[in-house]
């Protein structure tokens, strides 16, 4: 079946792949060799992320889960329930203490790894939620949509910071720079644009 993520872990020598059959499988670079297979998801694999340890994979799928696995024995952690369409992308903040995924139902959810309790919802877009990214120290998240804007969130309070507006089509990827200052976003009105992470104003 169709490949549709991939990832390599922080030490380069595993990489994972999420297909279109609903399974991740952890590879051992060097020889090729499959290690592991994630068996669990009942509906294909569109996003998927290490942790900073490498210890733990987070998958997001087509059927409204994101699932939290053990990188060294492959049994699931966590099944992540509480979106009410596909989720669309996954990431882990940089202490692997909370991930966000974000869905088809237009909002980003934000969850505790240790207990796989969802924290907080992060609503306001008007439209599916494409892509979500941290900063790098984690008191901050940026959300791309659809409806062509992207919102920056407060992580501990929830709270809507700024909103990025100007782009003339759906935002599909976001990221923050190293320094947390800037915010980059990636549009289909095939325009880039950089932004103020903290006025939210266009630089």
């Amino acid at each position: 079946m169709e490949i549709v993520c991939l990832s390599f872990d922080p030490t380069g020598f595993l990489v994972a792949t999420g297909s279109m059959d609903g399974t991740a499988k952890i590879w051992d670079v060097e020889s090729g060799n499959e290690l592991l297979n994630l068996s669990g998801h009942s509906a294909e694999i569109v996003s998927l992320h290490f942790n900073s340890d490498g210890d733990s994979i987070l998958t997001g799928s087509f059927d409204n889960t994101a699932k939290i696995w053990d990188v060294g024995t492959g049994q699931c952690l966590h099944t992540l329930k509480g979106h009410t369409s596909e989720l669309s992308c996954t990431q882990f903040d940089f202490t692997g203490e909370y991930c966000v995924t974000g869905s088809i139902d237009k909002t980003a959810k934000l969850w505790d790894v240790g207990s796989g309790n969802c924290i907080e919802t992060f609503k306001g877009h008007t439209d599916e939620v494409l892509d979500a990214c941290f900063n790098s120290t984690g008191n901050k998240l940026v959300t791309a949509s659809a409806d062509g804007t992207a919102r920056v969130y407060n992580v501990f309070t929830g709270a809507c910071t700024a909103v990025l507006q100007g782009h003339e089509g759906e935002i599909s990827k976001v990221t923050f720079n190293p320094q947390g200052s800037k915010i980059l976003t990636a549009s289909s009105d095939r325009t880039c644009k950089i932004w103020n992470a903290q006025t939210g104003a266009l630089i």
